[in-house]
């Protein structure tokens, strides 16, 4: 079956938009790269699930009516888990770039959904490429594909981790992962597809998902220091991350799709911190000692742990000319920044009785 993909007509002198498709394009990643595409003159569709709960909210301030003819985001239902769909948005939209970011991406839910993981994750990914490469072959298209990967694809194996370190994933997720990674490659390796995994090392925004430990903490300082909240409860404070800023990996993603050749690339910081150090950077930021409200919860250990990821970001620097930019102390401060004036918007609606000083919205 063939599809109609041609451009719009237009001035000689003006070139055609692009066109990207993004899954998860409603998380913290997405939501970041779509602004950045935009930024770009990109025109921007995202595939997202039908929930009764709107789950746009890291988009509404970049979001346009439809029916507005400046709108360039356009959002579509689809899942990872439904091949069918996967194909009808790739087929109608006719994308220039693919960006695979959707996922069930928390390390510790896997343990608990493990099939739920494995089958969005790792065969989600798998369907998403079949469906680009069916549409290559229907409209002899050049499609550009991006996976998202994770350094937790990495596990056991110590650091410094780069492109060519070995795999050792510690949980659903991570196993997950590592089959979306090597589908891609055989992807490219088998079609010539444009395909290209990014593996990212942690990245984290004001925009983190909440239940993330970055975020689970920043989100708890801002409580604190309003008095809703006196005390925090995490897990393992011993491991150690390499943190980065979302906005910074987003640029990274783009730049891979923008090369000669399809390839694999690390993005990292190489610069890890435990979360004790996170927790000492961010509670004393507002004058607070984490040791006064921290307690071990020993239901937030994992199964199997993951204690030291720091990447090499070499390769990436060499060849994509990408750095990035904001540091750890500034993402830090920018987390709390964030989260201290939610809070303070809580405390208002809570002293005027319209909400309880135990929910936590």
């Amino acid at each position: 079956m063939l599809f109609d993909c041609r451009p719009f007509e237009m001035a000689p002198e003006i070139a055609p938009v692009k066109k990207a498709l993004i899954t998860g394009i409603t998380g913290q990643d997405g939501s970041y790269l779509t602004e950045f595409l935009l930024k770009k003159g990109y025109e921007v569709h995202g595939i997202i699930r039908r929930s009764s709960n709107f789950n746009t909210q890291r988009l509404e301030h970049i979001y346009i009516d439809p029916h507005q003819s400046s709108a360039r985001m356009k959002l579509h239902y689809g899942d990872l888990s439904d091949a069918s769909a996967l194909r009808k948005w790739v087929d109608s939209i006719c994308p220039d770039e693919v960006y695979n970011l959707g996922a069930q991406s928390h390390v510790g839910v896997s343990f608990e959904n493990p099939d739920y993981t494995g089958d969005v994750v790792g065969t989600g990914a798998l369907r998403l490429l079949e469906a680009v490469r069916i549409h290559i072959e229907s409209t002899g298209r050049q499609v550009k594909y991006y996976q998202a990967g994770s350094s937790e694809m990495y596990g056991a194996t110590p650091p410094p981790q780069d492109e060519t370190t070995v795999f050792h994933p510690r949980s659903p997720y991570a196993v997950a992962k590592v089959a979306a990674h090597f589908y891609t490659v055989n992807y490219r390796e088998a079609y010539g597809m444009f395909a290209c995994n990014g593996i990212l090392f942690n990245h984290e925004s004001p925009r983190r998902g909440e239940n993330f430990v970055t975020r689970k903490i920043t989100r708890a300082i801002g409580r604190i220091k309003v008095g809703l909240q006196k005390k925090l409860f995490l897990g393992n404070l011993k491991a150690s991350r390499d943190w980065g800023f979302a906005g910074d990996y987003v640029e990274g993603m783009w730049l891979m799709l923008q090369q000669d050749k399809p390839d694999d690339y690390v993005l990292a910081t190489e610069d890890s911190h435990t979360v004790e150090e996170f927790l000492e950077e961010s509670f004393s930021y507002v004058g607070l000692n984490w040791k006064d409200h921290v307690e071990i919860d020993p239901r937030y250990f994992r199964p199997s742990e993951v204690d030291n990821l720091r990447g090499s970001a070499k390769k990436a620097k060499e060849l994509l000319g990408w750095e990035p930019k904001v540091q750890f102390k500034q993402l830090v401060a920018m987390m709390v920044d964030g989260d201290l004036e939610k809070a303070k918007r809580e405390k208002v609606l809570v002293d005027a009785g319209f909400m309880d000083s135990h929910q936590q919205p």
